[in-house]
């Protein structure tokens, strides 16, 4: 049964989305079968993997509101093993229609819907990624639902932990109340310029306030990483000698290893 994963942060622009496209295409290549589930109106992983809009009938929205099966939303991408449910900005109109079903069906759970459609395919994979917007809304909360655990990249900046408690006070209330199981699978640094002193401040900050939750990658500020999205591939098919796919590819092998496969 497939571990499922959000990616989470709702800070902008602390590298959520790479993450997830290399994460997943460096699981992939270790030989584990992966989806993605873009869950951020923005679509930015869909993109990032060479998708545009005429690429695809159904998308994630589609899937939560019953539009179609999970089944029939899923995409094989062209590279190893990495499959994707894609977004577009029809996501963004979630909150509206959950608001319409709760006031039609007293029984629906709107922070409940994406568990109940992984729940059907969670045989076929071996890791389901999951893009979380910039915001604790509604498909944030149903991607923490529906979720084993998160990976929660911090960028080696000022104001690095801005918000995180309010995202921790997040993961608390989906363990008391929805989802007890859920727990923290790490803390990645992204974007560390090792040339600065504040980027290396920052990083021991971060190491002191979650300690050996802290994955020992450190993910670089790399052009490749910035340059990869623009051609639709993942950085380890963009530049496979690259210092990003390393890096990738030695976070995949932690987040294999703590599932102790």
């Amino acid at each position: 049964m497939a571990k499922v994963i959000a990616i989470v942060n709702q800070k902008g622009g602390v590298g959520k989305t790479t993450t997830t496209i290399n994460l997943s295409a460096a699981l992939g290549n270790e030989g584990k079968k992966t989806l993605i589930i873009d869950l951020d109106s923005q679509g930015n992983a869909s993109n990032g993997l060479g998708l545009s809009i005429s690429d695809f009938t159904y998308d994630i929205y589609d899937v939560i509101t019953g539009a179609c099966s999970i089944k029939e939303a899923i995409i094989k991408t062209r590279f190893k093993n990495l499959s994707i449910i894609p977004s577009t900005i029809n996501l963004a109109g979630m909150e509206v229609e959950f608001v319409k079903k709760m006031l039609t069906d007293k029984d629906f759970k709107q922070n409940d819907q994406l568990r109940m459609k992984l729940n059907e395919i969670r045989d076929s994979y071996d890791y389901i990624l999951i893009d979380c917007q910039p915001s604790l809304g509604v498909s944030t909360m149903n991607a923490l639902v529906a979720s084993d655990s998160v990976i929660i990249p911090v960028q080696c900046e000022y104001y690095a932990l801005e918000g995180i408690n309010q995202l921790l006070n997040s993961i608390i209330l989906v363990q008391s109340q929805m989802n007890p199981d859920l727990r923290i699978e790490g803390v990645l640094l992204t974007m560390l310029d090792g040339r600065t002193n504040i980027g290396l401040e920052v990083m021991e900050e971060i190491r002191k306030y979650f300690k050996n939750k802290v994955f020992n990658t450190i993910i670089p500020r790399l052009v490749r990483l910035v340059e990869a999205p623009s051609h639709g591939k993942p950085v380890n098919a963009y530049d496979p000698t690259s210092r990003a796919t390393l890096a990738y590819a030695n976070l995949a092998k932690e987040v294999i290893s703590r599932d102790g496969n």
